[in-house]
């Protein structure tokens, strides 16, 4: 079945408007010729308008990143939460089916959920987002992906990092000094798994910064709903919420005991997960880096990140690793 989808430098070449349009009316809806797109890099989505006057969001999967077993997991999982009345925003089931193909794309089509970021400035959101999150885990603990993988150092960390090193993505008189500091911070990240112990695994939305959260003030529909699981993965609770943190040490602190109020009304939530958050917040820039190098050949990233593998990127990059190693000598968050 892969091997059906169009070639990853120009992943998207084929995807024009009557494309996007005749897909949608392959799962059996009735467009109207309404389309927008919408901010994604990884994936394409557009806002199509249906002939009954209602919009729907559709998401054209980047080929070869997710198996078919992988997608459908992530469905089966916004599906369990939505039936518990939890406020992720599941795939419409259209013709019996969540998944769709259409010459060549794979496609899935959302309800079209508005909203706008939540103030996590306020203590009454945060622990409102506290609650729901703890809902989630809740369910994401009940068992375990079969098929999507885990976030680990290695897949996270090691690898990106020897893919970025070994494929010349970093100036010359920069690449040693980037490897250099890049395996610091690789070893810092170990310890700091290390200190956490053993700590448990469950199903997660993998992606929780308060761009993926948008907040309703609708009658009756008041509140925070969670989209985008496209990077849905087992991994530790902490990873869902440190993004919803900041980066001051006393604002992550105030934070993260309201955030925890919340939360453990519906999960319990190990402190020895503190001693993770520096180390993921590492892995992640680590990951981010190497996830523009190896989408560089779709046209779509040199337009959105033009500032890319500069001097002065590479030169921010190795400061804020050092500046994340030191971070992860220091105790861990205590609430």
């Amino acid at each position: 079945m892969e091997a059906m989808e169009t070639d990853q430098g120009a992943p998207y070449a084929g995807l024009t408007p009557d494309t996007v349009l005749n897909a949608v009316d392959s799962a059996g809806l009735v467009t109207d010729g309404r389309q927008l797109a919408l901010n994604s890099y990884e994936n394409r989505v557009f806002q199509v308008g249906l002939d009954d006057g209602r919009f729907v969001v559709v998401k054209f999967y980047r080929p070869h990143r997710w198996s078919d077993e992988q997608i459908l997991e992530e469905h089966a999982f916004t599906a369990e939460l939505a039936e518990r009345e939890i406020p992720a925003v599941p795939a419409l089931v259209l013709d019996g089916r969540t998944l769709h193909r259409f010459e060549g794309f794979r496609f899935t089509v959302f309800p079209r959920s508005g909203g706008r970021a939540p103030n996590l400035d306020d203590a009454g959101v945060r622990e409102w987002l506290g609650r729901f999150l703890g809902r989630i885990h809740a369910v994401g603990a009940s068992r375990p992906f079969e098929h999507r993988p885990a976030l680990t150092p290695e897949n996270f960390g090691e690898e990106p990092r020897r893919f970025l090193v070994e494929h010349d993505w970093l100036p010359r008189e920069l690449a040693d000094v980037y490897a250099g500091v890049s395996r610091q911070a690789l070893d810092g990240v170990a310890r700091s798994y290390e200190r956490a112990g053993d700590v448990a695994m469950l199903r997660l939305h993998g992606d929780c910064h308060e761009g993926n959260v948008l907040w309703t003030d609708s009658p009756g529909n008041t509140g925070p709903h969670f989209v985008d699981f496209d990077d849905s993965r087992m991994g530790p609770s902490v990873q869902d919420l440190w993004m919803l943190l900041g980066a001051d040490r006393a604002e992550q602190t105030e934070r993260l005991s309201d955030v925890l109020a919340g939360y453990e009304d519906f999960a319990d939530f190990d402190r020895r997960e503190l001693s993770l958050v520096e180390a993921l917040r590492t892995l992640r820039l680590l990951h981010y880096s190497a996830w523009i190098a190896r989408r560089w050949d779709d046209p779509a990233f040199p337009a959105a990140f033009p500032w890319f593998n500069t001097q002065r990127y590479w030169e921010e990059r190795i400061l804020e690793l050092r500046e994340q190693t030191a971070a992860m000598q220091e105790p861990p968050l205590v609430v």
